[in-house]
């Protein structure tokens, strides 16, 4: 886990400056609420608006993400309204609340925008429950949110928009379907029945703090689509949890909420929660429960007891999550997985088309945009292998087979940057024999994705870098026939 944090690699490190950039954005957004004459819990809402605004929106460009951003409020103020009106009457308050979770991830049927909003939406309603926010308060809360995103945004779009100088990322699209048969619709119900779990049992265990199970479960079903990868995603959170309550107990606790330490380690926090997000979901979980653990102690109700909770509340909502996963509507892992390595295979064979034409002169050939499609599409495939090569997974053959497999997609994805290292070169020329091998390398990806067995090739090593790479790719793709198919036939991670 430390290894995967402080050895991941940060191209252009785009990792350091979004997380350096949230804090700057976010401090900016409190101090603005505070200049306002906000209290402490404007202050919170304001921050955490922020926080959402440069944390979730995730469009592809950035006039994209300025819309998303200016529609967070349009969503979020109503809800925020409907929290606060619904306060005292917990019967309506819950089921709005359900209502909300299954809208949020219904929503993520609408690409990056409907996430974004969808979970701006839940975290509204979220932080109405954690400040007992009634309507008297409504007013302020407003002010705050409105002031916290428009800051938010001039940070972003204004003081430091790094996104303006990096190409366009692509965003895989999620698995169609309609009905029941697409993902976002079994899993807004999954999720919504998951959270009424949570729900329920939360409140007998406290009646003030319930809402940490139900922001378990929602959390816990972001970003995962199987139900492997929602039960490693589960583990995680947990396993974040309690190291977070222990570093907690170090460093929160005798604070007591001073100030000045508080706030330097608030802007550490989210300095973390930034930057481990994209390699590993436990050391963020440690980041967010570290942060939540200071804000209570800023709020002066930090203590070892509270702490104890925290952990039960997350452990119910856990347990939501793993019971919706397996009984509702469930999602198989091999399913997803298969489809995700099947669209990598088929990005693979158009990044060495659009190379091959590159290197025979078309203008308008461009694999660049094509590889970062292909990492992003790998990315996919070793969140869904996830629960196969986790350690705690005791089938040690499908382990290996996962393991091979994301080795060789590797070996794929290292051959074809290779390959369009050398495309760009404007002094490389083109061979006749690229022609065959491109062809050879479409083959074998109709063959793989098809369920058919390869030609058998056997094709000498090659001193010009182009067919090189185009040979290495041959390999790499010959050899995963093996370990994506048993010998019956069957998918990597079996029916």
């Amino acid at each position: 886990m430390l290894k995967r944090v402080f050895t991941a690699p940060d191209p252009g490190r785009v990792r350091l400056r979004f997380a350096a950039r949230a804090v700057l954005g976010i401090g900016l957004a409190v101090v603005v609420c505070g200049l306002a004459g906000h209290s402490l819990a404007g202050a919170v809402t304001g921050g955490l608006a922020a926080l959402l605004a440069l944390f979730t929106v995730t469009d592809a460009t950035v006039r994209g993400q300025a819309v998303t951003t200016a529609l967070l409020p349009l969503v979020g103020l109503p809800v925020l309204t409907a929290a606060a009106a619904l306060h005292d009457h917990p019967v309506a308050r819950d089921l709005t609340f359900l209502a909300v979770v299954g809208a949020g991830v219904y929503a993520r049927r609408w690409g990056p925008r409907g996430h974004s909003l969808g979970v701006f939406a839940f975290m509204t309603f979220f932080v109405a429950q954690f400040l007992h926010a009634g309507t008297g308060r409504l007013p302020e809360l407003y002010a705050a949110v409105l002031l916290s995103v428009l800051t938010a945004a001039a940070v972003r779009f204004g003081l430091w928009c790094y996104e303006r100088r990096l190409p366009p990322a692509p965003v895989p699209a999620p698995p169609a379907g309609t009905g029941l048969a697409r993902a976002t619709t079994r899993q807004a119900v999954q999720a919504t029945a998951g959270a009424g779990f949570a729900l329920v049992v939360g409140q007998l265990i406290s009646g003030q703090r319930w809402y940490w199970a139900v922001g378990a479960t929602w959390w816990i079903f972001v970003n995962t689509t199987s139900r492997g990868e929602t039960l490693v995603r589960g583990f995680r959170r947990v396993l974040g949890t309690v190291i977070g309550i222990g570093l907690g107990l170090l460093v929160a606790v005798p604070l007591h909420g001073a100030p000045a330490p508080t706030g330097v380690l608030v802007a550490v926090c989210v300095f973390g929660v930034f930057y481990t997000a994209a390699v590993s979901y436990t050391w963020m979980m440690l980041w967010v429960t570290l942060l939540a653990e200071l804000l209570y102690g800023i709020l002066g109700v930090l203590e070892p007891g509270l702490l104890a909770l925290r952990l039960a509340e997350t452990g119910v909502g856990a347990v939501g999550a793993v019971l919706a996963v397996l009984f509702v509507l469930p999602i198989t892992t091999h399913t997803v997985t298969d489809a995700w390595i099947q669209r990598a295979l088929r990005c693979v064979h158009a990044c060495t088309a659009e190379a091959a034409a590159r290197l025979a002169g078309v203008p308008d050939a461009d694999p660049a945009g094509r590889v970062t499609e292909l990492e992003q599409l790998l990315g996919r495939v070793r969140l869904s292998v996830a629960p196969l090569v986790h350690p705690l997974n005791p089938m040690s053959a499908r382990k290996r087979r996962a393991r091979r497999v994301l080795a060789l997609l590797d070996d794929c994805a290292r051959e074809i940057r290779g390959l369009v290292a050398v495309a760009a070169d404007p002094e490389a020329s083109h061979d006749a024999r690229l022609a065959a091998a491109c062809w050879r390398v479409e083959t074998a990806v109709e063959a793989l994705t098809g369920g058919r067995d390869l030609p058998a090739t056997d094709r000498p090593l090659a001193e010009e870098p182009a067919l090189a790479h185009l040979h290495g790719l041959e390999r790499a793709l010959a050899e995963l026939a093996t370990p994506l198919r048993t010998p019956s036939g069957s998918p990597l991670v079996g029916a």
